[in-house]
């Protein structure tokens, strides 16, 4: 399989470099395993511009110029921690766009956490499903509401385009194609060799809510802070739109316009995020917890958490309480 990487100014090494390296892992073992057999990747670099790229951390990477064909093109994320804005990014990125198109219109393509966007601009996600980087997923689904974005999906294959979460997911995605273009087997062997959970299906134990603020609307971050101050209380969309001095109507339709979920997403989220804090610092007992995000019932408890973070309250506690 023939894998092209698109690399551009201010990209994510991380994303390419974790990639090309676990697929040169692939082809280590599988040689050794089978030395008679062709290698199951061949990777490249590739440019849509002549010249060396800047990635994002400062470096300087040589790329090859592009094949007329390839197997699949990967297309990995840029730095927004910077001073440029996300529109000034698309707007100096609008080669790269154009030849994303051109690309997709022949071959599968795939986006790793903000690449996504640089797929949607393309015009590849329109009526597909995909996933970005969770903190960037409504603004995804508000820049192009034809895309069904999946907020907290780890990776999304909808036809021959193939999207991924946030920046580590890189390795998710390697794994993904090496367990389906070379097998399983090699596929849990280079998980095992890289240290590397090869399950991760959701972000959802990742989401921080706060990280979000800094992107939302005036109005949104309105209701958030809200919605954070009564996380104990039982939920009234009426008493919240009364406090915003806007009718429930416009509450639902302008708080969902500018995060790409409802005000109770939002709160459900809000809560879990708390709960999962209080699981990591405290010894509270789990109905404890649960109480104090408004849960009066522990099943009821449990089963939003587990369905929100694919692990129980149990569990959870376990993986990332330090000892």
């Amino acid at each position: 399989m023939r894998v092209s990487i698109l690399a551009y100014d201010g990209c994510l090494g991380f994303e390419i470099f974790g990639l090309a390296d676990l697929l040169l892992v692939a082809n280590r073992i599988s040689g050794a395993a089978r030395p008679n057999s062709p290698l199951p990747f061949v990777v490249e670099v590739i440019g849509a511009r002549s010249g060396a790229v800047r990635l994002a951390g400062g470096a300087s990477l040589s790329v090859q110029r592009a094949a007329d064909r390839t197997d699949l093109l990967v297309v990995p994320a840029f730095d927004l921690a910077g001073a440029e804005g996300l529109d000034d990014v698309l707007d100096r990125l609008s080669i790269e766009i154009a030849f994303i198109a051109r690309a997709g219109a022949r071959q599968p393509v795939a986006g790793i956490c903000g690449g996504s966007f640089l797929l949607a601009e393309a015009g590849l996600l329109d009526g597909r499903r995909a996933t970005t980087a969770w903190a960037f997923a409504p603004e995804l689904a508000r820049r192009h509401p034809a895309v069904r974005v999946q907020h907290e999906a780890m990776l999304v294959r909808d036809g021959d385009i193939l999207t991924s979460g946030a920046i580590s997911a890189c390795t998710d995605l390697a794994l993904d194609l090496i367990r389906e273009n070379a097998g399983p087997e090699l596929a849990r062997s280079v998980g095992r060799l890289g240290l590397i959970d090869g399950g991760r299906a959701s972000q959802a134990p990742y989401v921080d809510t706060a990280l979000l603020l800094q992107e939302g609307e005036p109005f949104s971050r309105r209701v958030i802070r809200r919605l954070g101050s009564r996380l104990s209380e039982p939920y009234s969309l009426n008493c919240l739109a009364q406090e915003l001095h806007v009718s429930d109507r416009t509450l639902m339709r302008r708080f969902k316009r500018e995060t790409g979920r409802t005000p109770l997403e939002q709160l459900q989220e809000m809560r879990i995020e708390r709960a999962r804090k209080l699981l990591e610092t405290t010894a509270l007992s789990i109905a404890d917890i649960a109480a104090s995000v408004s849960y009066r019932d522990v099943s009821t408890f449990s089963r939003l958490f587990t369905r929100r973070t694919s692990v129980t309250p149990a569990a959870y506690r376990r993986r990332f309480r330090p000892l």
